[in-house]
């Protein structure tokens, strides 16, 4: 069992050498394989604005259909000082500024509860077969994860498949699904949907 910072280093080098061209296919991929998934008969879906910098899976596809489908889009502003974020509705007059940790935040807005999100798309640099995911090491997500509702459902976007198994905590929140380019895997009922 792999222990979580050596898989980070792993998967940020196997970041690092995808292609720009190839990020953009892959994510548009992921996006088109999400309309697959069973959650678009929700209202409030939180979303991570992507940071080209660390090549993550850019999320504006994923935004563009979640604006054609006329769903609440909620994204968050972190707080480094308490390791919390804040959730903002995203709206056309909503003003995105990036952070100093080169993070694209509202700056301010209608604050949601993470309790009325119904549908979560995680970011993270690996996960295994059980839906188990690292992120960078921070906590953030795991602390907001923990304060969602218990029927909020956790998509992991990922451009990799996932490892056999990787070391946890019980404070760890583990995925209801992830989409890659190819599939989806359904962590719950353990199967993949291709």
């Amino acid at each position: 069992m792999a222990d979580k910072q050596t898989l980070r280093i792993k998967y940020k080098k196997l970041r690092e050498n995808l292609p720009d061209d190839s990020i953009e296919e892959m994510s548009l991929q992921i996006a088109n394989q999400a309309l697959n998934l069973p959650i678009w008969n929700k209202t409030y879906y939180h979303i991570f604005l992507s940071i080209a910098a660390k090549k993550e899976v850019n999320t504006d596809y994923l935004m563009h259909i979640l604006q054609g489908k006329d769903k609440s889009i909620v994204v968050s502003k972190a707080d480094f000082s308490t390791g919390e974020m804040k959730h903002f509705l995203l709206q056309e007059n909503t003003v995105l500024k990036t952070s100093e940790y080169g993070i694209l935040e509202p700056v301010s807005g209608i604050e949601i509860s993470p309790e009325m999100l119904e549908v979560v798309f995680v970011p993270l640099l690996g996960y295994d077969q059980n839906g188990h995911r690292i992120g960078y090491g921070k906590g953030f997500y795991d602390r907001f994860l923990e304060k969602c509702n218990a029927t909020t459902v956790f998509v992991g976007l990922s451009f990799f498949e996932p490892e056999p198994k990787i070391f946890f905590e019980t404070t760890d929140v583990p995925l209801n699904f992830c989409v890659t380019p190819k599939k989806i895997i359904d962590f719950k009922n353990n199967h993949l949907s291709l």
